[in-house]
């Protein structure tokens, strides 16, 4: 035991800087510096060579046996400079005392000896680290900036670590555009090392206060043969933009991510976009890059916003009746007494359905289709009811129950097709064309209907799907050829029940496009070598307008015996069809037989990458276009750009190890 008369307490040095010395006194016997508790004057080595691991350690313990407001480490100047949470504004539970608030509360059972526990800073604290994670948190979750100024957040982390320093909303936005550079750069380096090409789709996006913005994203399928989707940017557009501009934003995104080379085609979510658009975007890429078979490629819609269309066309349609319907429903559902007698109404007609009627929703069309469809079999209920209660003024006449009926049949297969797509986890381009077939025959058996409200209908529903198809078939016909399970029998069935007499001429085009696609391939193949990477800035430098010698590549090309494109796709088709019986995964079919077919392999990793919809996994079916966060749409437009790519980009890579979700914002 030491002589305490003989310890000499030192005065704090300006180096002790660290907030555990608020709760030790430094002291020196002979040569010796001890750190003497002050709450339980334990003496521990207080060499400057020691550091304060040591001191840490003791001191959580010795808090946390005299039940000690752990928030108290904070130095008496930072919480003078930061004027801490107040306790006043918080609801406590009666009899709690408000100091009990803020203590922290430690399991028994785990050791808590140190003070931190931020992985990658070697066991110790660090803010810095700290700092990274809340915002890599706030971007994977998509919580408000704001959060970090809320006073439960406060408490919570000081609670959690005391020794945390509260960071400002503008040092947080800092943090999150420091990760949104430094993901961007791994992105872009994937990008520029892709072997193959690339496609873009080009949504509009709005906010509740109306601001318009477009998110741009690329897809594509790895060499792993695994398809991708990658948020590159999401744009704010100016109040006084006009449509045309939209071009000016695509180029200048080709440009920053260096894609000009790499395009193959870019999907939009309307099915009318203006034509100069896609002109502008041609004509800057083709001083870069070949335009393949003339662009019929190049631009696509969306298969999940035609079908949006059409179920709007189908509602608006059926405003009057629908506001009829809704009225037939409430007047119901008005009160205890009438659903009882409507029940006994339904017993006596026979309509045993187990199904409730409810009331729609004006935002969401699948639950006005759930409504008309519930209702309709409750016709003979309703009808009766009008009968016998001369108070029910919504029913509907014979005519009007008809055309619900057919419009309703039309809603259904819509959205059982709209329900395949968003459910898709995997959704390559194959699996689109038996289902948009599928509508195209219906469209024209329904224009068939006598009824001119019906058919009328109809004639309007198909004008707008014909400019889709125009547009997107012969993709939709490739993608299927590509699936071994259909090949060239599928286009022949399909085309054959939407063509008629005219089929073998329509099927001929589908067979020349698929020939003269992968005679594109095969050339630019040949001429970067067998030796080469082929990729799709291969095939944009292949191209290149100022290679002298490109007309004797061509004619070598054609020339050549050694290169015959179509032996290569002849012997694709002249093979069995693929059983359709059990699970079955296309990339993982290409990925095999890769070796077997090397030029259309290539072909099939672009086409079975392209986007044909543009649709969230499982994503409802609501009207409208999709709304970011309230919380983000008053953020400076390049914050609000990194927090909605760094959300995508992180989401991914934590996809692979955790299952979290994605859901960022509204969606369709």
């Amino acid at each position: 035991m030491m002589d305490e008369s003989n310890e000499i307490i030192l005065q704090k040095s300006k180096r002790l800087t660290s907030v555990v010395w608020n709760y030790f006194e430094r002291v020196r016997k002979a040569d010796v510096c001890y750190a003497v508790c002050i709450q339980c004057n334990k003496k521990l080595s207080g060499s400057s060579n020691s550091g304060t691991t040591h001191l840490r350690n003791h001191l959580m313990r010795c808090l946390k046996r005299t039940n000690h407001d752990m928030s108290q480490l904070l130095t008496p100047k930072r919480r003078k400079k930061e004027n801490p949470v107040t306790v006043a504004t918080i609801n406590f539970d009666e009899g709690q005392a408000k100091e009990e608030y803020l203590r922290p509360k430690f399991d028994q059972d785990q050791r808590r000896d140190e003070v931190v526990l931020s992985r990658g800073s070697g066991g110790r604290f660090s803010q810095e680290r700290s700092q990274v994670d809340l915002a890599r948190m706030i971007i994977l979750h998509g919580y408000p900036l704001a959060m970090v100024d809320h006073v439960g957040f406060k408490v919570f982390a000081r609670n959690l670590q005391p020794l945390f320093e509260a960071v400002p909303n503008s040092t947080i936005e800092d943090s999150c555009m420091e990760i949104y550079i430094r993901e961007k750069q791994r992105v872009q380096h994937t990008l520029n090392h892709l072997y193959g090409k690339i496609n873009l789709s080009v949504e509009m996006w709005s906010s509740r206060d109306n601001a318009n913005y477009v998110c741009l994203a690329s897809h594509y399928i790895d060499e792993e043969w695994r398809l991708h989707r990658n948020v590159l940017n999401f744009i704010t557009l100016d109040p006084s933009h006009t449509e045309d501009m939209l071009s000016e934003v695509i180029i200048r995104c080709l440009i920053e991510w260096s894609l000009e080379s790499k395009l193959f085609a870019v999907t939009f979510d309307s099915f009318s976009v203006n034509e100069e658009i896609v002109l502008r975007i041609k004509d800057h890429m083709s001083q870069s890059s070949q335009i393949l078979i003339n662009g019929q490629l190049f631009e696509l819609k969306s298969a999940a916003h035609l079908l949006n269309s059409l179920v709007e066309d189908c509602l608006e349609a059926m405003r009057d009746v629908i506001q009829k319907i809704r009225g037939s429903v409430r007047y119901v559902k008005s009160s205890q007494s009438t659903q009882v007698r409507f029940n006994e109404i339904a017993q006596l007609a026979g309509i045993n359905s187990q199904k409730i009627l409810v009331l729609d929703s004006l935002v969401n069309s699948n639950s006005t289709f759930v409504m008309l469809e519930t209702v309709l079999e409750y016709k003979g209920a309703f009808c009766h009811l009008r009968d016998h209660d001369h108070r029910f003024d919504s029913s509907l006449t014979d005519e009007e129950w008809e055309w619900t009926r057919y419009v309703t049949g039309y809603l259904k297969l819509v959205f059982d097709i709209a329900s395949d797509f968003s459910g898709n986890k995997c959704p390559t381009a194959n699996v689109y064309f038996a289902e948009m077939c599928d509508i195209h025959i219906q469209l024209i058996e329904w224009c068939k209907n006598q009824d001119n409200f019906l058919s009328s209908l109809a004639a309007n529903m198909k004008a707008k799907f014909d400019e889709y198809w125009n547009k997107c078939s012969l993709v939709l016909a490739i993608a299927a050829i590509l699936d071994p399970r259909f090949k060239m029998k599928l286009v022949e069935y399909y085309y054959s029940k939407i063509y008629g007499s005219t089929a073998l001429d329509r099927i001929k085009e589908v067979s020349n496009g698929v020939k003269e696609l992968l005679d594109a391939y095969s050339m630019c193949s040949a001429i970067v070598g067998e030796d080469s990477s082929f990729s799709g800035s291969g095939l944009g430098r292949a191209m290149d307008t100022r290679d002298r010698l490109k007309g004797f590549d061509k004619f070598l090309h054609e020339t050549s015996q050694n290169l015959n494109t179509t032996s290569d796709l002849d012997k694709y088709l002249s093979e069995p069809i693929f059983p359709r019986s059990g699970e079955f995964n296309i990339l993982n079919y290409w990925k095999v037989h890769t070796p077997r077919y090397p030029i259309l392999s290539l072909l099939a990793r672009d086409i079975l990458g392209t986007p044909m919809s543009i649709c969230a996994p499982n994503s409802t079916f609501n009207s409208g276009t999709p709304l970011i966060a309230d919380s983000q749409s008053s953020l400076n437009p390049d914050i609000r750009q990194a927090l909605f790519c760094a959300h995508d980009w992180l989401s991914t890579e934590t996809e692979e190890s955790l299952p979290l979700s994605r859901q960022y914002t509204q969606t369709l």
